[in-house]
């Protein structure tokens, strides 16, 4: 939905704010002349819900017009709806004659205004759905420099089977053909994760783009760019990462607990890839032979010099 439905929306319920108010004043100034109205003034409790009813439509005024997003709050109008139309019912089962009539048409209008509410209330809800989805999603960019000419570097990269020689969390990438491939990776607490993608546009030394079309990630993409580095100092890569973690915004925030958050992924992925460009292997950590897993670095420390005459 655009920002103008959205501001559209707003204004309805804002709008049903002003007539809560309206429809509050009537009852708590003139209980008499509304129950009368209604065809309920033969009921000794009668004023009293109908006071009841006011204090109700006020409270229902404050909170659509103080909210800065009213459009879910109009559902309790509806719930206010509901119980007049059912307190309506029973009374035109206990009356007859004109008083009858008069409450028949108190209900063929509160109908009419639980309508209103209603379609006031769906459109409020239906807009932040699209929020919500934007929520649990994210996108992450990075960058790094890689001391290596550009041709190289999309050439290691576009070779999908090497990426697990810097991305820790992939076991294994198997090209499938025809810009296919079937990845497998550990996920937090080692949950087994395997999705396939494919690459859908594909510029050589330019621009490697992909989605994974199956899978645990199906719907998530990303594309990595290569250009050429400032000052002849190699090739910059660009990484675009889209995700929608399965879970939610619950499973973001777990896994960035355990320091698995995609932000902090793809740029340990990057250094490492940097790495291996340039040295040919990943520079590991003695306290963590496989390297460094954000899983584990906590428990790393950082490297020591030389002892005089010796190793330490």
């Amino acid at each position: 939905m655009t920002d103008e439905d959205r501001r559209r929306a707003d204004r309805l319920a804002r709008a049903l704010g002003v007539a809560s108010l309206g429809l509050g004043i009537a009852p708590l100034t003139a209980s008499d002349v509304i129950s009368r109205l209604c065809g309920v003034d033969d009921s000794r409790s009668a004023r009293t819900m109908v006071r009841l009813v006011g204090l109700r439509e006020v409270v229902h005024a404050v909170l659509l017009l103080g909210s800065r997003t009213p459009g879910p709050l109009v559902w309790t109008r509806v719930a206010g709806d509901v119980m007049d139309l059912s307190t309506l019912g029973l009374a035109a089962s206990n009356r007859m004659g004109h008083r009858r009539s008069r409450v028949l048409a108190a209900t063929a209008g509160g109908v009419a205004i639980t309508a209103v509410d209603v379609y006031v209330a769906l459109r409020g809800t239906r807009r932040r759905k699209p929020d919500r989805a934007r929520a649990r999603a994210g996108t992450v960019h990075a960058s790094i420099t890689v001391n290596r000419p550009r041709d190289e570097v999309y050439r290691f990269w576009h070779d999908l089977e090497n990426l697990p020689q810097f991305m820790i969390h992939l076991d294994t990438v198997r090209d499938l053909g025809d810009g296919r491939s079937r990845w497998r990776a550990t996920g937090p607490l080692g949950r087994t994760l395997e999705w396939e993608a494919e690459i859908i546009d594909d510029r050589p030394d330019e621009l490697i783009a992909w989605h994974a079309t199956e899978g645990m990630i199906a719907g998530n993409s990303g594309a990595i760019r290569f250009t050429d580095a400032p000052g002849d100092r190699g090739t910059e890569v660009r990484v675009t990462l889209h995700y929608a973690p399965r879970g939610g915004g619950a499973a973001t925030a777990f896994t960035r607990l355990l320091g698995e958050h995609p932000d902090q992924m793809v740029r340990d992925d990057l250094r490492r890839f940097k790495q291996v460009m340039e040295t040919g292997e990943v520079v590991r950590s003695e306290s963590t032979p496989e390297g460094t897993r954000t899983t584990r670095q906590l428990r790393q420390r950082p490297a020591q010099p030389l002892a005089r005459g010796g190793f330490r």
